[in-house]
C-alpha cells in the first residue's frame, strides 16, 4: 500500500498562504489497528476544511492541507510537546485522548517516545518545513505575507469550553502574532455580518502554528480561524457537509479572506 506524503500543497502567487493542519484523516492501518472503536471515526478533524475554503486557490492564495490525521500527530502542537495552554486541558502532540475524553488507544497500545520522535520527524517535520518555506517564498515576492490557520471545532466540547462557542473564533496570540490593523479589520467585517457570532482572542488564542510563524516585525502576520462546525456541517457521524449551510458562510469566508490579501498588499 503506497504510503501518502505529509501534506497536499496547491501554490498561489497572492501574498497568503492558507495552512490546514487538522483536516487529514488518513491513519495507517496497523495503528488504526490499536485504535479503539470510537476513535477509528478519527471525530476531532476538522472536517471539509479544503471544501469549504474553495475560494482560496481562485484568490490566488497557496493552500498547505495536511494529510494524516491529528490522531496520528498534530500539526499544531509544539513538537516538544509543551502546552499551549497551561492550566486548562488540552490534546498533545501524539494525542492519547479525543476531545471527548475517550481513550484513542486500546489498552497498552499507546505510542512509546521512540514512535513518537518518529511520526515527529517523518509526519510533523516535513509539514513545517514546507510551510516555513512557502512562507519565505511568498514574502520575498511580496515584502508582506499572511498566514491564515484554518480550523473548525464541534460547536460543544465541554472538555475545553462551557456552553456553546462563537461561530468565528480569531487566535493572534493575544496581539502578537500579527498587525492590530489586521485583526481589526477581520473582526470588522465579521461582526458587521449578524447572522454569525465572533470573538477575537476568546477561548482559541491561536495554536503553534499562529505563535510560531506569526512574525510581524518581519512582516508575517499570523491568524487563526476557528470555525464552529454547525455552521457548515454535521457535528456528529458521520460529520456530512451541509451544502446550503456551507453556501451560506462561504461569502463571509471569502470577504475575510480579501480583508488578509488587501491587508498584505497595502504598502
Amino acid at each position: 500500500m503506497t504510503v501518502p506524503a505529509a501534506f497536499e500543497f496547491y501554490p498561489g502567487t497572492a501574498p497568503l498562504l492558507i495552512s490546514m493542519p487538522h483536516s487529514g484523516t488518513y491513519v495507517p492501518s496497523d495503528l488504526l489497528a490499536r485504535f479503539t472503536e470510537s476513535a477509528r471515526q478519527v471525530p476531532d478533524t476538522d472536517w471539509h476544511i479544503p471544501r469549504l475554503y474553495e475560494c482560496a486557490q481562485k484568490l490566488g492564495a497557496s493552500v498547505l492541507v495536511a494529510t494524516y490525521s491529528r490522531f496520528v500527530v498534530d500539526q499544531n502542537r509544539p513538537p516538544d510537546n509543551a502546552s499551549l495552554y497551561p492550566g486548562q486541558s488540552v490534546t498533545g502532540l501524539c494525542p492519547l485522548d479525543t476531545f471527548g475524553d475517550e481513550p484513542i488507544y486500546q489498552p497498552g497500545q499507546e505510542p512509546d517516545e521512540r514512535e513518537i520522535a518518529q511520526r515527529r520527524e517523518t509526519i510533523w517535520l516535513p509539514y513545517h518545513q514546507k510551510l516555513e518555506e512557502e512562507l519565505m517564498r511568498l514574502l520575498a515576492l511580496h515584502g508582506r505575507v499572511v498566514l491564515w490557520d484554518a480550523h473548525s471545532i464541534r460547536s460543544v466540547v465541554p472538555r475545553f469550553f462551557e456552553g456553546r462557542l462563537p461561530d468565528l473564533n480569531f487566535g493572534t496570540a493575544n496581539g502578537e502574532s500579527c498587525d492590530p490593523a489586521l485583526s481589526e479589520r477581520l473582526m470588522k467585517t465579521a461582526s458587521a455580518n449578524k447572522d454569525y457570532s465572533s470573538v477575537l482572542n476568546g477561548r482559541f488564542k491561536g495554536g503553534y502554528i499562529t505563535r510560531h510563524y506569526g512574525r510581524p516585525e518581519q512582516n508575517i502576520h499570523a491568524v487563526q480561524l476557528e470555525m464552529a462546525q454547525c455552521c457548515y456541517m454535521e457535528e456528529q457521524w458521520p460529520f456530512e457537509y451541509k451544502e446550503e449551510a456551507a453556501r451560506n458562510i462561504q461569502p463571509l469566508i471569502e470577504a475575510l479572506l480579501r480583508d488578509a490579501l488587501a491587508f498584505a498588499t497595502e504598502s
